[in-house]
């Protein structure tokens, strides 16, 4: 394997709190009842689909697209303020060591995440330039469990599918990974789904990865 492709939330880093967070004020100003069970179903899932997700308990007159679109701008602009608060404790040590040893061992490493503040938090935790490629929400019209962040983060490489690996926390970015023809590694919940190629139990597992 020549590559290493990372999801960011939930591997990287941890914003799920502040996503949490900016949905639950969205929602609770709509009348709209969200819980963290709720919240859980948006974990991969693309801004607008996780908007029609929280929209399934909603009972007021009908959204127009420019209404939904507002509403996603809040959440992302109450988002962003958590983010501001992110600096680079927020990436735990073992996790930069773990990136820098692959890195030595002559792996190319890139980002494949569905958000489109990827490169903010990025630069919020001293990250900004260290990977060779970065796919995020910016550069794809398809969210996991689609391949389309992940086989661009391979192009962006000038690598092929086969030989990169996927590190996910999600069911969906493991769907992704397998469809797209790569080798899937699953961390916390997707360490135990089925579809994992290689489960690991902290980052640092990766490195007993076979073939790494």
């Amino acid at each position: 394997m020549k590559a290493f492709i990372f999801d960011l939330d939930g591997v990287l880093v941890f914003t799920d709190k502040f996503h949490y967070q900016a949905w639950k004020a969205m929602a609770d100003r709509m009348g709209i009842y969200f819980d963290e069970t709720i919240n859980n179903r948006l974990r991969g899932v693309s801004r607008a689909d996780s908007l029609e997700i929280i929209l399934e308990r909603y009972e007021g007159v009908p959204l127009t697209q420019e209404d939904k679109d507002a509403l996603m701008e809040e959440k992302n602009n109450t988002y962003r303020e958590l983010l501001a608060t992110m600096g680079p404790s927020d990436m735990s040590d073992e996790v930069r060591s773990t990136l820098d040893e692959l890195r030595l061992r002559g792996h190319k490493l890139a980002i494949g995440s569905s958000s489109k503040n990827t490169k903010f938090i990025l630069e919020q935790v001293g990250m900004g330039d260290y990977f060779d490629a970065v796919s995020d929400g910016t550069n794809i019209t398809r969210s996991k469990p689609d391949p389309e962040v992940f086989l661009k983060a391979a192009e962006f490489l000038g690598e092929s599918p086969e030989n990169c690996i996927v590190v996910e926390d999600a069911h969906a970015g493991i769907d992704a990974a397998r469809s797209g023809g790569m080798t899937a590694v699953g961390i916390g919940e997707a360490a135990g789904y089925g579809k994992t190629d290689f489960p690991i139990k902290t980052f640092s597992d990766l490195l007993k990865v076979p073939a790494v």
